[in-house]
């Protein structure tokens, strides 16, 4: 769709370059979100892509992911043979559901400034122990987990002119045993409920819940629960009012999945008897 209200695009090539924000500025870096519908009240964009920031880094502690990293980048990266957990990479990819000139242009970053409750990447680096790295409007950086970053459905930590730079995945939690699941109400609709489990070396059983909930949910066993203590803990820190609903799911149908997905991570994870 054309933005026909935009009169400036701005190719900031650093940092420094960057524009102060005003009222009708918009970041630019896939816009699959922002030329699908109007937006009346942009007037100028600023184009993300002259900053050239490399897609993928990997250092001996992190994988860092830039904000404009594509789906089809991360999905293309090619993962070392210890990370166990590298195919949940695949499999948040492909929650997208999208076309291929979407993975092409789509990007990390603008899924995870969009906090819609199904958005993958959420999912993906939430579960990770993701980091991400934020450039504030007014100078400097701040850092916020992704678990913390989303707050509510379309939602989170961004004040007006901040810009997520990096998401950093530590590479001790790419190495861990890892479990997915996920749920749509039809065969390519949107996800209604994506679960991703993990498992220490020490035995730590790490949960993560999104798509049923409004913002990604975190539960934590330092011992291996059974089929009762897991269910037990998800009602006490998922209450009714956190899960989702819109026309791909209900609360309840989500709160049931929720559930019986976590079940089954807690099942092929820990070998564990269903009861």
């Amino acid at each position: 769709m054309d933005l026909n209200t935009i009169t400036t695009v701005a190719h900031p090539q650093t940092r420094c370059d960057l524009p102060a924000w005003t009222a009708g500025d918009a970041w630019l870096a896939g816009g699959t979100w922002l030329f699908s519908e109007p937006q009346a009240h942009l007037t100028r964009l600023i184009d993300l892509t002259d900053l050239k920031w490399p897609a993928l880094t990997v250092t001996e502690t992190h994988l860092s992911i830039a904000a404009t990293c594509t789906v089809a980048q991360l999905d293309g990266f090619a993962c070392p043979s210890d990370w166990l957990a590298a195919p949940l990479i695949g499999q948040c990819c492909r929650a997208f559901l999208a076309s291929f000139k979407i993975w092409k242009t789509a990007t990390v970053g603008g899924n995870l400034c969009m906090s819609l409750p199904a958005g993958p990447m959420i999912s993906l680096t939430s579960a990770l122990d993701g980091v991400c790295t934020i450039w504030k409007a007014g100078g400097g950086e701040q850092t916020v987990p992704v678990i913390d970053f989303v707050t509510g459905n379309q939602s989170n930590r961004l004040t007006q002119g901040d810009l997520i730079r990096q998401i950093d995945i530590p590479i001790a939690v790419l190495k861990r045993r890892s479990a997915f699941r996920q749920i749509s109400l039809a065969p390519v609709g949107r996800s209604a409920a994506l679960l991703i489990g993990s498992l220490d070396a020490d035995g730590t059983l790490a949960l993560t819940v999104t798509a049923s909930t409004v913002r990604p949910i975190r539960l934590s066993f330092p011992k291996a629960p059974d089929a009762n203590a897991l269910r037990d803990a998800i009602a006490q820190q998922i209450t009714d009012q956190l899960y989702h609903t819109d026309i791909h799911g209900k609360p309840l149908w989500r709160k049931h999945m929720t559930l019986r997905l976590a079940e089954e991570i807690r099942n092929e994870l820990l070998g564990a008897t269903s009861s």
